[in-house]
């Protein structure tokens, strides 16, 4: 590894780089605060290995400077006058490990070791994320002009530190492009954490976004690490901005600015290191013309905005999403789309987007008997005309008086049942397949199957 020593004891900086060195390691040894800055521009360090009061900046700043121009690199804190307050706070800022002197030489050795192992790992795991990276990146269907400008904008904007804010209608894959921008960017060995804003209670989401102390509110047994805490050193999704509370827009706008969290509760602030990428379905900009959604909040966010085009907008990539739908489900082979079927899918507006195509190939697979147009998402469509152009009368419709003593919720639970029975006949008794055609989950059809 290559370790950067700053120690102001001679002896000891000696003895140490001595040591480090028949270990098999590259040291640059310091006397003081200011060389180790004048060092650290090189960058390139595995470890910094420095002691806590030095002449010139601290081994805190020293710290501080390492964390923000080079945050892989890890840092140990050596320091005679140590406690716990001093420990948790160096740990707190970002440090690897401390050692309180005097110290024998085996306990940094084993904590170099330690970092040489991790380090190993790290690396292991970033071939890896670059392979998933390729993975992830060749989900980006499409050859139009407008995918072929937005892929070669990501690829210039993922490098930089900068606000991304993705822009697209429901069904786009705001979250797909939100993951390629980390995975080409230098944090793509750190997290990448996903949240949507409309997910997740008004009441709990500013507490889940920053997190909260022991005892903030009733159940709050224990410290609570949110959001951004999870997402240091990598970067933050955040879906559906739009629908951000007023009250959670303005800590958002501070945390942005200030690059450091309040957790619900109270107590020190604390620093935090990520990369914010959002995404919205509505116009910000008219939003906050309105005044409903803060205008300086906006404007932090828009650094680098993106803007996913519609499926119908860019209708010749339909091919390949479709041929990447069947290969995803095995049916690639298998399944021939007939020039009809290529017909009405082209024809078609995709108000649902890349997500609807996606249900209609699933839909195609599931009753490959029934025309294209029958499995779009339209909503001025009932769900028995849907289900009845996809074959037979509905039996579940009673064309009968009721009795004049009949009960409406078991008159109800009958027509219920009928329509399951149907569905499963239509289905040939394939459960998944018969949700489908009812439009329910599996395990609500489950659940109804179980009770009748």
């Amino acid at each position: 590894m290559k370790i950067l020593l700053v120690e102001d004891e001679k002896m000891t900086r000696v003895a140490l780089t001595g040591t480090l060195r028949k270990e098999g390691h590259e040291v640059i040894p310091c006397p003081d605060g200011h060389v180790a800055m004048s060092a650290l521009d090189g960058g390139g360090f595995d470890l910094v290995l420095t002691d806590l009061n030095l002449p010139g900046p601290n081994g805190m700043e020293i710290l501080a400077r390492v964390k923000r121009d080079d945050p892989a690199a890890k840092v140990i804190i050596m320091t005679a006058y140590a406690s716990t307050e001093t420990a948790v706070e160096a740990l707190r800022q970002g440090a690897y490990d401390y050692v309180i002197k005097p110290f024998q030489t085996d306990e940094v050795l084993t904590r170099v070791n330690n970092i040489g192992e991790l380090q190993a790992v790290e690396k292991e795991n970033r071939v890896l994320r670059k392979q998933v990276a390729g993975s992830r990146e060749r989900r980006i269907i499409g050859n139009s002009q407008g995918m072929k400008q937005l892929l070669k904008t990501i690829k210039a904007v993922a490098p930089g530190e900068f606000n991304v804010l993705i822009q697209g209608p429901s069904g786009t894959g705001k979250e797909l492009v939100a993951r390629a921008v980390h995975e080409t960017s230098s944090r793509a060995d750190g997290p990448f954490v996903a949240v949507n804003c409309t997910a997740i209670p008004e009441t709990l989401l500013e507490s889940e976004l920053f997190g909260y102390r022991k005892g903030a509110f009733t159940g709050a047994d224990r410290d609570h690490a949110g959001y951004f805490t999870r997402a240091d050193g990598g970067s933050l999704f955040l879906d559906d901005i739009d629908d951000l509370p007023a009250s959670v827009q303005v800590k958002l706008l501070r945390v942005i600015q200030e690059r450091e969290i309040e957790p619900v509760g109270g107590g020190a602030t604390t620093p935090v290191d990520f990369r914010l990428i959002c995404a919205t379905k509505a116009d910000l900009r008219d939003l906050a013309d309105q005044g409903q959604f803060r205008a300086d909040l906006y404007y932090r966010l828009n650094v680098i905005p993106l803007k996913l085009p519609t499926l119908a907008e860019r209708k010749e990539d339909i091919p390949a999403l479709v041929d990447f739908f069947l290969s995803q489900r095995g049916a690639k082979d298998s399944f021939t789309l007939s020039p009809e079927r290529f017909e009405a899918l082209m024809a078609h507006s995709w108000p649902g987007n890349v997500r609807e195509l996606e249900n209609v190939v699933e839909r195609m697979l599931a009753l490959p008997d029934v025309a294209v147009t029958e499995l779009f998402d339209t909503p001025l469509r009932s769900s028995a005309d849907r289900m009845d152009s996809a074959g037979g009368d509905m039996p579940w419709i009673s064309t009968e008086d009721p009795s004049s003593d009949a009960n409406y919720r078991d008159y109800m639970n009958q027509c219920e049942q009928r329509l399951v029975q149907w569905a499963l006949a239509k289905a040939d008794n394939n459960i998944s397949v018969a949700a489908r055609i009812l439009g329910l989950p599996r395990s609500t059809l489950r659940s109804k199957l179980d009770k009748g």
